[in-house]
């Protein structure tokens, strides 16, 4: 047995008991422990960690920790690049995909409408949901810490907001989403790209109102859906938009000088 000291930074110390939060705390740990296992056995899925110090220098999830060991842990930094710094993974290149659990619907819509291919179904089980992460390279969208502590889960976002917009907000903030959108261009209900159609493919499925003052649609060829821009796509637009601005980022990491 040997005892590390461990320090997590902003929304991490979320996942901790009230006494270790925003401050340093001396954990015993078995031999041969890593700086992963001795993560989420103090609660943070490994996840949600972006970057993590030992004794000042940027340390992997392997390192096995030793008496006396430092342990920083840092969340994901929003707008500051730490990828000279971080030794933890590497995501995958161009525009992310999601697959959300069963409690997150109400994102999985907006961020279909922000244009961000994301997979969800209320039937999905948590076995599932993890098999669709790994196998297609999505980011597991959940508010389940048990569910992103899964070893075969490599990216994945624990929403600490309870309602759709503000866990909308929170995300774009965390994967710098706002210079990826392309809002509404897939169905909100199929999570299939939109295409635009002519006003007389689509006359007979328009409200009497609808077809008297608008003259351009995008309709999905899977479901039938037709789509135009009224009242709610000016509010959702304008959603959109503000999401999309960036927003307040975590404090830098001390330089290892600097640590305690």
């Amino acid at each position: 047995m040997v005892t590390a000291t461990f320090r997590f930074y902003d929304v991490l110390g979320d996942f901790l008991p009230y006494e270790r939060r925003g401050r340093e705390f001396s954990a015993p740990c078995a031999r041969e422990a890593t700086t992963k296992h001795m993560i989420e056995a103090l609660g943070v899925p490994h996840t949600e960690v972006e970057l993590v110090l030992v004794n000042g220098e940027s340390s992997g999830f392997d390192h096995l920790l030793r008496e006396g060991d430092r342990v920083a842990v840092y969340p994901a930094f929003g707008r500051l690049g730490v990828a000279s710094l971080q030794r933890l993974r590497t995501w995958p290149e161009g525009r992310p995909r999601f697959v959300a659990d069963a409690h997150l619907g109400g994102l999985a819509r907006l961020l279909r409408m922000a244009g961000y291919d994301s997979l969800y179904d209320n039937h999905y089980h948590d076995d599932e949901i993890a098999r669709i992460a790994r196998e297609e390279g999505r980011v597991l969208l959940t508010r389940d810490r048990e569910l992103l502590k899964r070893r075969t889960v490599e990216y994945g976002c624990y929403l600490h907001a309870l309602k759709p917009e503000e866990q909308l907000r929170e995300l774009f903030a965390r994967l710098r989403l706002g210079a990826g959108m392309q809002p509404f261009s897939l169905c909100l209900h199929c999570n299939l790209p939109l295409r635009p159609v002519a006003k007389a493919a689509v006359l007979d499925r328009l409200p009497p109102r609808v077809a008297e003052v608008q003259d351009e649609f995008t309709g999905c060829a899977h479901c039938g859906r037709v789509f135009w821009k009224g009242s709610h796509h000016a509010r959702m637009r304008a959603l959109l938009e503000g999401v999309a601005a960036p927003g307040p980022d975590v404090e830098l990491p001390p330089t290892p000088d600097s640590l305690p």
